[in-house]
């Protein structure tokens, strides 16, 4: 009997493998849309119709799909026109990355009336990481955002995305949405101790797996030692990696790389694998890591390997003091001291980490390994792969597709190492994808921090001293360790005045799952500690809280005076502050509407700032070209995975040159389409790599004229750029003209642009909330959301609210719920979605979003860095706010309800005399 099954009306009769989901028969018939996010129906990424029905298409057997009707969301569209909802995701843009809107999009054109009432209900299978869910609900409610294109007027104005049609019709092309001939599947085996030493390891039984071709160890691996974190400068970091080590430092660091014709055959093959380990005492608490005797997880020369103090398991330190704390304090009319904690989050972008190698022969030059990666930093791995194995820049091409998400979590060489070097044994096309579970043991997370923090201020309200002590988890690997570290004391302290200052900050090796990148670099943990004094300083004042930070903040033109030093390129150059705390006062003195009875009500405020990119130069190079049909080619390193550059590069284009963005076409996060570019991180996808961009164009757009004026034997300051033309008073001479014209004359009409990210600038950003908290169960429930960003000349409105919301929706994951755990081994236990609390739809407020009115005299026309600093203020002003309705200071992140629940019943029990315990 045929299987037979029909997707998106087409027939196919090739039965599933044993135990084959359907997804994966999907996918390998080349139904790309259908996206992996965790394999476990936990996020509905891969939602697919069945007999009209949407099912998670990871979970449900792809035998039972035989004689039934697949549509994917490739199969939504119907003789050319959008199905209704798709074009509503298009006029809302309801997405930023995009990898789960096929899954929302699927499970959105099966709601019947009654389920489109229920949204969170509905959307209790779907997840999504970057939005917010704003846009999401905005687009299924019909809410049309998006502006109708003109000639020039660009910026400012909310222009969609330009692969926002690929994104709804499933044909947009992340980095294993492609079919590569020959394709071989590589798994790690990965180690089941904390810190041991691989004695034997033999590949024998492996090898003869059917379909195996190569098994990798430490045998196999360069000796040089190198960091998975990418910077322009790769000294800003410790070489303590090695492809394959002898030596493990936490369980789930690979041990061996198996390659073979199928996944299957790949996990048998490390089942195979017989490893010998010599177990070592091993170190998980950062204080413990400190004192004499614990276990050293690096015992490197500190000159050679970058490290502070390897025998200490200090991989980074800082100390400074500005004037005399003790003098400050003493000086004090009110001190307040107190040591708070912030734990591990996963980055939990939808497309997990994974990189496919291959070898192409381009038309000149030599053979060369082509690596397609989902990374933020193209440029940055090739040449960390070329500085690895020894290989100059021509033979390694590192490209990106569309990135679903990266959060820092993607400023990582975490696979393309080991994918390179497997392709390189080989010569064939090796695959290494992720797995969910992988993510969280096998990727990096958030620092953990704790944070102590005391602070003095005067009874008329003026700070007199500011002490932070600092210690960062960084896990067994310094992949920006010191970095985030040395950030974390930056503007969190530079923001307020106070004549004292003190920081001692450390970055400390343990042997627990490396941390890394993370949204606000260090800033998000130590704003948390930081604004909580703040409010309890002001209470011991009697004081109000957003009283007392405008009497202690920086102006305009005020110098940034942190212990670690003041940093010569990096200014105010645009203040909003002001503003923000104005938004804050507004929404404050609007009347509030009624909580439940026996709900306790409060608000509260925090505010932060940041600064846009690292120290020492982030570059970017930029090339735009006219092309034959008067269209232009604008090419950019910078990768798009939801941050929106590709949309702002084109607006900014656009104005320069007097079009439209739909005549301009983007390539972009391929190292052949441009000289060089630092990477998509530290917000500097609009201020740096933009204003590349901004000069290439305001380059052509001068080229462009002069050629046309000479052409026409006219002056040049009498033309003028049009949409597909070059005027002169009656005459037009269209651009595709222009260029043939060009061409007859040997020329090119093409122009580069270039910007070394320095000087810098510095973004502001308040949030505010008002909370009720039910005292007799711990839940907590949103009020009201009020968010102040200062994000100078507001490129793109729609789209930079979005990445505010987002900001905002993960800053409250992290505050409420989100949390890797580790057992007493060092092993993670929230391996998976269903034991790491994701946000949902349900969970997320609409947050009023408020822009200032600036303009920065550094960023790309006026423009300030927005990605990451909404997220640094929300857990404070959540604490803040949850300390005004019940009285307790909570120091911990995050605040699970019953955390909640068991500080108020302490509460109340010490109110009324009875007896704790439990």
């Amino acid at each position: 009997m045929s299987f037979g099954i029909h997707v998106n009306e087409q027939p196919f009769d090739a039965e599933p493998r044993p135990g084959q989901c359907l997804r994966t028969y999907l996918r390998d018939r080349g139904w790309f849309g259908v996206k992996k996010g965790c394999d476990a129906g936990d996020c509905g990424a891969c939602t697919v119709h069945v007999d009209g029905e949407p099912v998670h298409s990871c979970i449900y057997p792809a035998l039972r799909a035989g004689g039934r009707s697949v549509t994917t969301v490739e199969g939504l569209a119907t003789d050319g026109e959008l199905h209704p909802v798709q074009q509503k995701f298009l006029d809302a843009q309801g997405f930023q990355c995009g990898f789960c809107t096929a899954g929302y999009l699927m499970t959105t054109a099966a709601l019947d009336e009654d389920q489109l009432t229920d949204l969170p209900r509905a959307f209790k299978g779907n997840l999504c990481r970057c939005t917010g869910y704003r846009a999401i609900e905005d687009a299924v409610r019909g809410v049309k955002h998006v502006e109708a294109p003109c000639a020039g007027a660009a910026v400012g104005r909310s222009l969609p995305a330009p692969a926002g049609p690929q994104v709804v019709t499933g044909t947009a092309r992340y980095t294993f949405d492609i079919d590569v001939p020959g394709l071989l599947h590589m798994k790690l085996l990965r180690s089941p101790h904390a810190h041991a030493r691989i004695t034997t390891i033999d590949t024998s039984a492996a090898l003869r797996v059917p379909g195996v071709r190569l098994v990798l160890t430490h045998h196999d691996a360069p000796e040089r030692h190198y960091s998975t974190a990418r910077h322009e400068h790769p000294t800003e970091d410790p070489d303590d990696t090695r492809v394959l080590d002898d030596t493990v430092r936490y369980i789930g660091q690979r041990v061996a790389a198996v390659v073979a014709d199928s996944e299957a055959a790949a996990e048998e093959g490390c089942r195979r694998v017989e490893v010998t380990y010599e177990v070592l005492p091993a170190v998980l608490d950062p204080e413990a890591a400190m004192l004499p005797g614990a276990p050293v997880v690096h015992a490197k020369d500190a000159a050679e390997a970058r490290i502070a103090r390897p025998l200490d398991n200090v991989v980074g330190e800082s100390h400074g003091e500005i004037g005399s704390v003790d003098e400050g304090f003493a000086a004090a009319d009110v001190v307040y001291e107190e040591t708070f904690r912030t734990q591990r989050v996963q980055h939990a972008s939808l497309e997990t980490h994974g990189a496919v190698a291959w070898f192409e022969q381009p038309e000149e030059g030599p053979e060369r390994v082509v690596v397609r990666s989902s990374t933020q930093t193209p440029f940055l791995t090739r040449r960390a792969l070329c500085a690895l194995y020894d290989l100059p820049l021509e033979k390694v091409r590192v490209l990106a597709g569309r990135v679903g998400g990266g959060f820092g979590g993607k400023q990582e060489m975490i696979v393309e190492d080991i994918v390179v070097l497997a392709a390189m044994r080989l010569h064939r096309p090796v695959k290494l994808e992720y797995t969910r579970a992988e993510q969280f043991f096998g990727a990096t997370t958030r620092h953990p921090f704790t944070v102590r923090v005391k602070a003095g201020a005067s009874r008329d309200g003026a700070l007199t001293a500011l002490q932070l002590r600092v210690v960062s988890n960084t896990g067994a690997y310094g992949n920006h360790g010191p970095a985030v570290m040395f950030h974390s004391v930056g503007e969190s302290m530079a923001v307020y005045r106070a004549p004292h200052k003190k920081a001692d900050a450390y970055a400390v090796y343990t042997h627990a799952v490396p941390a890394g990148a993370f949204r606000g670099y260090g800033l998000g943990q130590v704003v948390f500690a930081m604004e909580s004094v703040m409010d309890e300083l002001a209470r011991l004042l009697s004081m109000d809280p957003l009283e007392f930070r405008a009497r202690n903040i920086i102006g305009p033109g005020e110098p940034m005076i942190s212990p670690g030093g003041e940093e010569e390129d990096l200014h105010i150059a645009s203040y909003g502050l002001d503003q923000c705390l104005g938004i804050v006062r507004t929404a404050r003195a609007e009347p509030p509407d009624a909580a439940s009875e026996g709900w306790l009500v409060g608000e509260g405020s925090a505010l932060s700032m940041i600064a846009t990119g690292p120290p020492g130069g982030h570059i970017a190079d930029a090339r735009i070209s006219l092309l034959a049909d008067g269209t232009l080619d604008l090419a950019v390193g910078t990768a798009e995975f939801g941050n929106g550059t590709t949309t702002v590069h084109r607006q900014i284009a656009a104005g320069e040159l007097g079009t439209t963005v739909d005549r301009i076409a983007v390539r972009q996060s391929d190292t052949d389409v441009v000289k060089h570019d630092t990477g998509a991180f530290g917000s500097t996808g609009t201020v740096v790599a933009g204003k590349a961009t901004l000069r290439a164009s305001q380059a052509l757009a001068e080229t462009l004229l002069t050629f046309a004026a000479q052409h026409l034997g006219v002056h040049r300051d009498e033309c003028r750029l049009l949409e597909d033309a070059v005027e002169h008073r009656n005459t037009r001479i269209l651009l595709k003209e222009l260029h043939a014209a060009a061409q007859s004359a040997g020329r090119e009409l093409a122009a580069d642009g270039h910007f070394g990210g320095t000087p810098r600038s510095v973004a502001f950003n308040a949030q505010w909330f008002r909370l009720a908290v039910d005292p007799g169960t711990g839940e907590i429930r949103i009020l009201r959301s009020v968010h102040a960003a200062d994000a100078g000349k507001v490129m793109n409105p729609m789209q930079c609210r979005g990445q505010v919301e987002g900001g905002i929706a993960q800053a409250l994951g992290a505050t409420l719920f989100e949390n890797v755990r580790l057992d007493e081994r060092g092993k993670v236990t929230t391996a998976a979605f269903r034991q790491y609390r994701l946000p949902q739809y349900s969970d997320i407020p609409r947050t009023e979003v408020h822009f200032m009115e600036t303009v920065d005299s550094i960023g790309t026309l006026g423009a300030k860095s927005m990605s990451e600093s909404p997220f640094n203020p929300v857990a404070p002003a959540f604490v803040n706010a949850l300390r005004d309705a019940t009285g307790v200071r909570f120091t911990e992140l995050p605040l699970t309800r019953d955390r909640v629940w068991v500080a108020l019943d302490e509460q109340a029990r010490a109110r009324s005399g009875r007896p704790g315990g439990r």
